[in-house]
């Protein structure tokens, strides 16, 4: 992948010409990408790549899948419109967002259990995103502690993505920890308040928490430790007899060996006869998020950091205006790429609205379908001021780890940087609905 500089402008500029000429020259010698450029092949790679509960967590939508088909759909009402014969030599793919110019419009969204796709998870993804100068918005189901992620890519632009919790004292340390491991923006995820109805994973009876994996943030946080240690004390080791297979077996381990940041050892041995660890995941399942979430609540959120506040999960334009009206610093609109509810509202028929209420008064980023870039420039002249990638790159982290998220990342910004050029625009500020047919 060719170099371009974290958060410089320039650097984005001609990026379609050097991919393409960076992929033909390799192929010379018989060098090919390491994930293939088609958004269907790329998933198809994938699927061969992970094991069969890695894909149908990372793949799945809810119910019978109709809001990822749906959210897909809705980029086919739409057509790019060319218009030829302008000087477009030179493109700009900047933007503004939370008071700096970006290189490109892209995000990358957060993902949970990346461990499900790489042993390096957020760590790959972190390096991967800096290397373009993509803002990262880190899970609060991430498969490392936010610090650790930070140090993997030093001075690189990130979010934090908070799941609220049923407990106010842990949103609040989550949200300190961001703050002071150099998170620009806190992304409050709000569609989550109850799990999805995910039927691939149902029919596996597989969810990663229960194993122990995707909690980092959490077992390395001291007030969730606080409430493990209460848990485990309470117990006793009174533990509801489980029927012991090989999956419980397998389970036991997979929740020991992620037990060093409660029990404070690295020995195996020493995890699996600590009950912290098995107390950790129970907790988790207690606390991740709370039926009873109002717009009243959010306002705590202010008392506990000063960054900007993104409200993610808008699908309704009153929602939009009322998030507006509240304060908040962005509106982030999000079915939770279809995962949450079946037969939703899919994001892309309820942009246009929603940037008409609010464009102007804070930044209104998109995601649910985007698989490309050219369907990145039909968000954007829809109204989106940025754009986030979601499912493709965790694709090319199980294909390739962080070359492949790389790789992901310059195929969506070159076919972008493409797409506007052949539009007849030269920069991404230039595009609004003029620049699209309605099918």
């Amino acid at each position: 992948m060719s170099n371009v500089a974290p958060n410089d402008p320039a650097a984005a500029r001609g990026i379609s010409r050097r991919t393409q000429s960076d992929i033909y020259r390799a192929g010379i010698s018989g060098e090919r990408p390491a994930v293939p450029i088609d958004a269907t092949a790329l998933q198809s790679a994938a699927q061969a790549a992970l094991t069969p509960e890695a894909y149908a967590y990372v793949a799945g939508g809810a119910g019978a899948e109709a809001t990822v088909a749906a959210n897909r759909a809705a980029f086919g009402r739409w057509q790019v419109w060319p218009r030829p014969l302008r000087d477009v030599s030179s493109r700009d793919l900047s933007v503004e967002f939370l008071g700096r110019t970006r290189p490109t419009p892209l995000l990358l969204a957060p993902l949970g259990v990346m461990e499900l796709a790489h042993p390096e998870a957020d760590l790959a993804v972190a390096r991967a995103a800096a290397s373009a100068g993509v803002p990262y918005t880190v899970s609060n189901q991430a498969s490392f502690p936010l610090e650790r992620i930070a140090q993997s890519a030093p001075g690189a632009p990130r979010l934090f993505q908070l799941y609220w919790s049923a407990s106010d004292e842990l949103n609040a340390s989550l949200l300190a920890r961001a703050e002071a491991s150099g998170c620009e923006a806190i992304v409050v995820t709000l569609d989550t308040h109850l799990l999805g109805w995910r039927t691939r994973d149902l029919d596996l009876a597989y969810l990663p928490f229960t194993r122990g994996m995707g909690i980092a943030q959490y077992t390395s946080d001291p007030v969730f430790q606080k409430l493990v240690q209460q848990r485990a004390s309470a117990s006793s080791g009174d533990s509801p007899a489980v029927r012991v297979t090989p999956k419980t077996i397998a389970a036991g381990l997979s929740i020991a060996r992620r037990g060093a940041a409660l029990t404070g050892s690295r020995s195996l041995r020493d995890n699996l006869r600590s009950p912290l660890p098995r107390a950790a995941v129970e907790t988790f399942l207690d606390v991740f998020s709370t039926p009873t979430l109002t717009w009243d609540d959010l306002a705590k959120a202010r008392e506990w950091t000063s960054l900007p506040i993104i409200l993610k999960g808008i699908v309704h334009p009153d929602d939009a205006e009322r998030a507006a009206d509240a304060g908040a610093d962005g509106v982030w609109i999000s079915n939770h790429g279809g995962r949450q509810i079946d037969r939703s509202v899919p994001t892309l028929d309820v942009l246009p609205e929603i940037s008409e209420r609010i464009g102007g008064r804070m930044p209104v980023i998109f995601d649910s379908g985007v698989r490309g870039g050219a369907d990145a420039v039909i968000a954007l002249a829809l109204g989106a001021d940025l754009v986030a990638l979601g499912r493709p790159y965790a694709y090319g982290l199980g294909i390739a780890g962080e070359w492949g998220v790389r790789e992901v990342i310059r195929n969506v910004l070159a076919e972008l940087d493409i797409t506007l050029g052949l539009a007849g625009l030269t920069s991404v500020a230039d595009l609004d609905r003029d620049a699209l047919r309605a099918v």
